[in-house]
């Protein structure tokens, strides 16, 4: 075999790594990524994974890089408003917990990220409040937060999630700019 043929297999078989954590991931969470259950789910022992990737972090790493893509498309169609992009986020991140803890839940490793992927994530937020990145990142956490306790069913029975983010949305909407630098 040639040297370009086995770096193909080697590049098809990251790719199927990649596409088995993510099926994990989607379906069980981030702690069912283990190297054991890589290996078996395309066809190899655990071991010989680590032929095709260094180690387990570069495989979450491709997954957060997928997973802030996928956010990033999400919101860029969406109005550039606190409700509208909450209410965009909120979706994406229902249909997807498991991601949404994933890219959010642990250290960002950006020396990782393709060029100016989390830019564009942040991209709409910074949008929505003109430019100030303190602001957009304040909206940021209140909008990850809300979905946090969402998923983790902290609400109580009685409360109206949707006007939990309208009165996010009353606070973010009457907050002063950032004075001038």
């Amino acid at each position: 075999m040639t040297a370009d043929a086995a770096a193909g297999v080697r590049t098809d078989r990251r790719a199927e790594l990649i596409a088995a954590a993510r099926h994990l991931l989607e379906t069980e969470g981030a702690e069912a990524i283990t190297i054991r259950r890589l290996g078996a789910a395309v066809g190899i022992r655990g071991p010989s994974v680590y032929k095709h990737v260094p180690d387990k972090a570069t495989i979450e790493d491709a997954l957060t890089a997928a997973g802030l893509a996928e956010q990033a498309d999400a919101l860029q169609e969406v109005p550039a408003t606190f409700t509208a992009l909450a209410r965009a986020y909120r979706t994406w991140a229902l249909n997807h917990p498991h991601m949404h803890r994933l890219i959010n839940d642990r250290p960002l490793n950006r020396v990782q990220l393709p060029a100016g992927l989390e830019d564009r994530a942040a991209a709409p937020l910074v949008a929505a409040f003109d430019g100030d990145r303190d602001m957009a990142r304040a909206a940021w956490a209140t909008i990850k937060g809300l979905v946090d306790l969402e998923l983790a069913d902290r609400f109580p029975p009685d409360a109206d999630i949707d006007a939990i983010y309208a009165a996010a949305d009353r606070a973010y909407a009457t907050a002063e700019p950032a004075p001038p630098a």
